[in-house]
């Protein structure tokens, strides 16, 4: 007769509740794209505190390749962070401008070198400069350091192509740095310097996400889990509540009037996904341009992991390229 204790019924409960998450991500996973699907995805991967924070670290500390035909250089910033400028051998006699990029990792993680290709893949692409910035994170530079860095930034450039007004510069970052790139373009808006756009990449919005979404349903690349443990770190008390510092989450801003025209980009199967659409109907509402563009069966940083090798990322970068090369075409003189 077996004896059953609280110790082996803890241990049941918990893999029964493990073996129900396993089941609804694979049903999830049924959703993607066949050529986009790997055994990996009905794992979930989520930052949970110091030591998994740790790890992740390490696994997106890795620099990535400069882009051949494009130069690379550091900068620092006085009384700011690191750059890396990034500059096209054959710049687009079409193009006039800069893109700012603000790299993503929930606020906690992630570096500006990890994103080496692909900025330097954009400048190659677009043929303006990139300016990639390492700002600050979490929990170690809580709210508001990571925007004050891209502040800095932001004024570097401008004070770097003094030929060039704020209207030639774009704002633009994924996920937590697509966020990042919307505070900023309000900071900035605040203080008065209006840029040309704002590209938003499946942008980390709204820490009330974390409270409208809780357990019901499991993500794929950016866990609920990891979401609400960064929003935390990030904000120094508890997501969702009345007590978030003012001005700290983009998505709370109750006035977006006169903000940057916008160009906001999003899978069908990201967690982001309602927050990005709600916040693209506010600015619209707002009197502010904004395109929106849900990409269906995109979960949340795909287009990082299968670049140009599956149609779906491959349009969805094709959009967000064409929205930057929109922003960034010369004026035409009269």
């Amino acid at each position: 007769m077996t004896t059953w204790r609280p110790r082996r019924i803890a241990a049941l409960a918990v893999g029964t509740l493990a073996l129900s998450s396993v089941v609804r991500r694979a049903r999830m996973v049924q959703r993607v794209p066949a050529e986009m699907r790997f055994p990996a995805m009905v794992v979930p991967v989520s930052v949970m505190g110091p030591r998994s924070l740790a790890r992740l670290r390490r696994w997106m500390s890795t620099a990535t390749e400069v882009h051949d035909g494009v130069s690379h250089r550091v900068v620092q910033v006085e009384s700011g962070p690191v750059v890396h400028v990034y500059e096209p051998e054959r710049p687009d006699d079409a193009a006039e401008g800069v893109l700012l990029w603000l790299h993503g990792g929930g606020l906690v993680m992630g570096t500006a070198h990890g994103d080496h290709a692909q900025c330097s893949r954009f400048a190659h692409l677009l043929g303006v400069p990139v300016v990639n910035v390492d700002y600050r994170l979490a929990p170690e530079h809580p709210a508001p350091a990571a925007v004050e860095d891209a502040w800095s930034a932001l004024r570097w450039v401008l004070a770097t192509w003094p030929d060039l007004g704020p209207d030639r510069v774009v704002v633009a970052g994924a996920s937590a740095g697509g966020g990042l790139a919307a505070l900023l373009t309000q900071v900035a808006h605040d203080r008065g310097v209006d840029v040309g756009l704002q590209l938003l990449v499946y942008p980390m919005l709204d820490d009330r996400t974390v409270v409208r979404a809780a357990g019901r349903r499991p993500w794929i690349g950016w866990t609920a889990t990891s979401n609400r443990w960064a929003w935390h770190a990030y904000l120094g008390t508890r997501p969702g509540g009345d007590d978030v510092p003012s001005g700290a989450v983009p998505g709370r801003r109750q006035d977006l009037r006169g903000l940057a025209p916008a160009w906001i980009g999003v899978g069908s199967e990201d967690q982001f996904r309602d927050e990005c659409v709600t916040y693209a109907a506010r600015l619209v509402e707002a009197g502010v341009p904004c395109r929106l563009h849900v990409q269906a069966g995109l979960f949340h940083g795909a287009d990082g992991l299968f670049l140009d090798r599956a149609a779906p990322t491959r349009e969805f970068r094709e959009r967000m390229l064409g929205a930057a090369r929109t922003a960034l075409r010369r004026p035409t003189t009269a």
